[in-house]
């Protein structure tokens, strides 16, 4: 599939995911064989008053481009204004805007999942954007706010009318939170609907479910969220297979323990001594789901500090 003038042979990408898709997440995921990552959400508020944490939040590395942006407002003023700065600073390759964060503190700003209550803010939104930035123009939303009004359809085609250059879709209600399963069947839909690109996002987790619901929506990529929360090896087996027809075998316990050091290494250098193993604490109980005598592995690392506590307790896993 091409976004913009970017070609993804086999279109298996990294959702935006707060607190996960940052630098040091991309970088291995990149690794992997993921063709693209979404960073996280960044504010156009932080960006417009130029917030220290927001600003180096756009910033990227060589090694995880390309690289998709992506930007909540709820004004198409703030959303032209950051979109172009995003475009200044040559961090990102394309530029993604965010109508489906379901978070409570998003949506009470009218941003987020609250723009699918209000189509024509939407659509303003979308074509400020537009007009601000050379750069491609992605969108990621939601199947609607509730079961009473699932209307992803209806903005999937204001959004192609405000030319953006692919549709991302959650198979979600704002209300579904991720609870429930992915309606894959509206994402079809929305596919059938528009003639941009479409990206379909919700509970693939396994290559059966890859193959079912590229089948059911007929989308031309796929977005992998949670399932690749402490597994970067989904978009190598994913990318190999749709290049392939090969099933690859998941990562053995030594590379799980390599990947975890490389990743708590790259939170050392972008986030420092404190901040990055206090951040790999979560990413390290991710890697290690499902394997055993896991539930202590997890409380050890849950205490860890510093770099030679996460060695140690892999070390001594290992013995």
């Amino acid at each position: 599939m091409k976004i913009g003038e970017y070609s993804f042979k086999a279109p298996v990408f990294l959702a935006p995911m707060a607190g996960v898709t940052d630098t040091a997440y991309r970088i291995i995921a990149h690794d992997m064989g993921c063709p693209l990552c979404f960073a996280e959400m960044v504010s156009s508020q932080g960006i417009h008053f130029r917030n220290e944490r927001t600003l180096a939040m756009l910033q990227s590395e060589p090694e995880e481009r390309p690289l998709a942006m992506q930007i909540f407002a709820n004004t198409p003023e703030m959303a032209a204004e950051a979109a172009a700065f995003v475009e200044s600073l040559g961090t990102a390759d394309i530029l993604d805007f965010n109508m489906g964060c379901p978070a409570p503190k998003i949506v009470k700003n009218g941003e987020g999942s609250a723009l699918m209550r209000d189509p024509e803010k939407a659509y303003a939104i979308l074509s400020a954007i537009r007009k601000a930035v050379k750069m491609p123009v992605t969108v990621k939303m939601r199947k609607g706010w509730d079961d009473s009004s699932v209307n992803v359809v209806e903005i999937a085609k204001l959004a192609e009318a405000a030319g953006v250059d692919a549709i991302a879709v959650h198979g979600r209600t704002r209300e579904q939170f991720y609870t429930g399963r992915a309606d894959w069947e509206i994402i079809g839909a929305v596919k059938r609907a528009v003639k941009v690109p479409v990206i379909a996002n919700g509970d693939v987790r396994t290559f059966d479910d890859l193959d079912r619901i590229r089948e059911v929506t007929g989308c031309d990529g796929v977005m992998i969220g949670r399932a690749a929360q402490g597994n970067p090896w989904i978009f190598r087996q994913f990318t190999h297979y749709l290049e392939t027809g090969e099933r690859l075998p998941g990562p053995t316990m030594q590379e799980r323990a390599a990947v975890i050091m490389r990743h708590l290494d790259l939170l050392l250098k972008y986030k420092g001594d404190y901040v990055g193993p206090r951040e790999m604490r979560k990413h390290a109980t991710w890697y290690t789901r499902g394997i055993v005598h896991g539930a202590v592995l997890r409380d050890r690392f849950n205490k860890a500090v510093t770099r030679e506590d996460f060695a140690e307790i892999l070390d001594e896993y290992f013995r």
